[in-house]
């Protein structure tokens, strides 16, 4: 049977000391070792098809390698995994493994879950949340280097970095798609204010109507919530009995479900979309968005880039040397929100302006 490769054969091949070899290998070699160096040993290393050992490496650097992650539900939802799959893909990438708890969004379950991962000795700690919303960080997660993906901690003190989405430049986007394509009298069917993303999306579709110097109607804005049968009503609402020249052009929704319910509402009264009425959703939703008929134009949530961008950061934070002052106040330090922008998909639910409409 063929012999592993080791760290010296390693350093044989590459013509450089075998310490060179832990430092590129380990991810410290810039600074350490030089560039030209660093190159013969990764090719000397694919060459002998040589990996550092995982446990050796942990011990030596005192590290676990785990990230722990805590979600409210991603793992039992259907629709926001992804904010842990682009967490994982960068953890994978640098030698780490994620283990994930989801404490079904019982709120009195985040400090024993936290606490069940930190006997775990993980390096670290992420909290995911299905949806943009606030939380109150549990004081045990501060023990490690923490970072909020998709929610923020509203304490100033709290000292936990966020990444969400920029929900605001997002409903801007979207009003402004809809602008350009010569809409004026736009609907907004907007969730409800009890999550956050509600009142930074209409802002963001106010701030489109003020860069464009256009009124946003009055009656324009409705609060109907999040589910297939507010979008029908709220449709309906808007639509029915209403007299052409009074009828808005386009429908912006709050999410992908209320969409369908405006679709939905516009084939029972005889409607086109788009030719009659323009709908526009949000999230992009996973076997929805695309898969309707129209296909519909959506705001994509960035679920992937959030979670990637959220364990960069952290993983950051884990590779740099620790000071005087611990884990907990470096984390203090970095009490920043990361805003990750939306991304405009455009289908089939969007067209111009009806004719006589402009």
């Amino acid at each position: 049977m063929n012999r592993k490769a080791t760290a010296l054969d390693v350093a044989k091949l590459a013509g450089v000391s075998r310490s060179a070899v832990s430092l590129v290998l380990n991810g410290r070699g810039d600074g350490n070792v030089a560039k030209e160096s660093q190159v013969r040993i990764r090719e000397a290393a694919a060459t002998l098809n040589y990996t550092p050992n995982a446990i050796a490496v942990s011990l030596r650097n005192r590290r676990s390698r785990i990230i722990g992650i805590v979600s409210d539900q991603v793992v039992t939802s259907p629709f926001d995994g992804n904010i842990i799959a682009g967490a994982d893909a960068v953890a994978r990438s640098q030698g780490f493994v994620t283990v994930v708890m989801d404490t079904e969004s019982d709120e009195t379950r985040d400090e024993s879950a936290v606490a069940t991962l930190l006997d775990r000795q993980v390096d670290g700690l992420m909290y995911v949340t299905v949806g943009l919303r606030p939380l109150h960080v549990p004081l045990n997660m501060l023990r490690v280097p923490s970072v909020l993906a998709n929610c923020f901690d509203d304490r100033p003190e709290a000292g936990v970095p966020a990444v969400i989405p920029d929900e605001v430049r997002g409903g801007r986007e979207a009003a402004t798609h809809l602008l350009e394509l010569g809409h004026r009298d736009i609907a907004f069917l907007a969730g409800d204010s009890v999550y956050p993303a509600a009142p930074r999306r209409i802002q963001g579709h106010r701030d489109a109507f003020e860069a464009a110097g256009l009124p946003v109607r009055a009656g324009r804005i409705l609060q109907v919530g999040w589910d297939i049968d507010a979008g029908f009503h709220g449709a309906m609402k808007l639509l029915d009995g209403v007299a052409v020249a009074e009828r808005p052009t386009a429908i912006v929704c709050a999410n992908d479900r209320l969409a369908i319910g405006v679709v939905l509402a516009a084939n029972r009264l005889g409607l086109a979309v788009p030719q009659d009425v323009s709908v526009m959703g949000y999230d992009d939703e996973f076997r929805i968005a695309a898969t309707m008929v129209p296909a519909l134009t959506t705001m994509a949530l960035p679920l992937r880039e959030m979670g990637a961008a959220a364990m960069t950061g952290l993983l950051a934070e884990l590779s740099e040397e620790p000071g005087n002052d611990g884990g907990a106040s470096a984390g203090a330090r970095r009490a920043d929100q990361t805003l990750v922008p939306c991304r405009l998909v455009v289908r089939e639910s969007t067209g111009p302006v009806p004719a006589g409409r402009n």
